[in-house]
């Protein structure tokens, strides 16, 4: 139980508050959360089995054992299904659950579940298994553990962060080179992947899958040039940006599952006078806020401070939604920097910092870092060229 991290315990002390004998983790981020293993394709599923008190076991299919034994930092690995000379529990993965229950006691006490993931066929599957037992959502104070990283999750984020400036750097340089949104994203995703391979030896980038597929690299750019900015999120095209006209890049970047984000909005040329003046709104509500950024502040401030500063610069019909969102093993994690949030900064959480305005057919900006708060403020971990940028 000493080696295990923090937030294992961390979220074992939130079950007994709750009086939760035991909790089922299938989410794929927070399975990893609470065992150390991701199989980057989740064709069969994998559960962290944590116990209020006591190490968490890992239940997994045959086929993911070696995999699962290299990787997880818990030591009880069961397994199910069929595979090669594998010893199993069982066929299905529900009858090894409820036997592993069973071990445990807690077959009639209370179950935690994640009900915002898991589906009404497995709930129903497991309740039938159980009909002794009550079931409680764990979902909501597993995310809010996850806002405090541990030490190793914010050692990781500075990897990515670092891996995340290379991308960048390589694609304001091919955007100025005259490249496609294509060629600018390919040019940065190279570059992150040279790095990572020439400066990581022992860092994994896979990111989370899903039942049917994987992702074995988590080092992703896209691009969006001219009109095109203001879907937000598309594959790259073959687009090459005109004289005058403004480029989001977008960079995510993952270390040990830990993600990073780094984007930017960089002009081609002088931009028409109305882009200008949109980024230069922006760079200078970045600078008012970076004070702010620190424990006791309010995510709620920060926002209602940007609002108040897009009014006074005549953007009262452009408000975001929000000027960012937790990161870490969610590349866009639960928390976000809105007007309703009530979460209050502490040592610990990462996120990005991410004001925009969209002034439709007009301009639109992009700017985002990761950062973390620290006990007396808070670290830009993303470094790469800001401010205003042109080529």
């Amino acid at each position: 139980m000493n080696s295990l991290p923090n937030r294992v315990r961390r979220v074992q002390a939130e079950m007994a508050q709750r009086g939760i004998a035991v909790s089922l983790v299938f989410k794929p981020e927070n399975s990893f959360y609470l065992t150390g293993f991701n199989p980057i394709i989740y064709s069969h599923p994998v559960v962290a089995i944590v116990p209020a008190e006591g190490e968490p076991l890992m239940l997994v299919h045959a086929l993911r054992d070696d995999h699962g034994r290299a990787s997880a930092f818990v030591s009880d690995i069961r397994l199910y299904g069929a595979w090669s000379t594998k010893v199993t529990m069982g066929a299905h993965w529900l009858d090894a659950l409820t036997e592993i229950l069973g071990e445990l006691g807690a077959r009639e006490g209370t179950i935690g579940i994640e009900e915002g993931f898991m589906t009404l066929e497995r709930f129903a599957q497991i309740k039938a298994r159980l009909p002794g037992a009550a079931f409680r959502d764990v979902s909501a104070f597993i995310d809010h553990v996850r806002l405090i990283k541990d030490e190793d999750e914010i050692a990781n984020a500075r990897i990515a962060a670092r891996i995340a400036d290379h991308g960048m750097d390589a694609a304001i340089a091919a955007l100025a080179d005259g490249g496609s949104e294509r060629d600018v994203a390919i040019a940065s995703m190279a570059a992150m992947n040279r790095f990572w391979a020439d400066t990581y030896a022992d860092v994994e980038v896979c990111d989370f899958g899903s039942l049917e597929g994987g992702a074995q690299n988590g080092l992703w750019t896209w691009v969006l040039t001219g009109e095109r900015m203001f879907v937000n999120c598309d594959n790259p095209a073959q687009r090459r940006p005109q004289r005058g006209e403004l480029s989001s890049i977008f960079v995510w970047s993952n270390a040990n599952g830990i993600h990073a984000e780094n984007e930017r909005t960089v002009a081609l040329g002088a931009p028409p006078e109305a882009s200008r003046r949109a980024i230069d709104t922006i760079l200078d509500i970045r600078e008012t806020l970076t004070p702010m950024l620190k424990p006791g502040t309010a995510y709620a401030a920060l926002f209602e401070t940007t609002r108040q500063e897009l009014e006074k610069a005549g953007y009262g019909l452009n408000i975001p939604g929000r000027i960012g969102h937790g990161i870490g093993l969610g590349a866009h994690e639960h928390s976000s920097l809105d007007a309703k949030s009530d979460l209050v900064m502490e040592p610990g959480m990462l996120f990005t910092l991410e004001p925009n305005l969209r002034v439709p057919g007009v301009c639109a900006t992009q700017i985002s870092d990761t950062i973390l708060i620290t006990d007396t403020g808070c670290e830009f971990l993303t470094n790469s060229r800001g401010g205003y940028i042109e080529v």
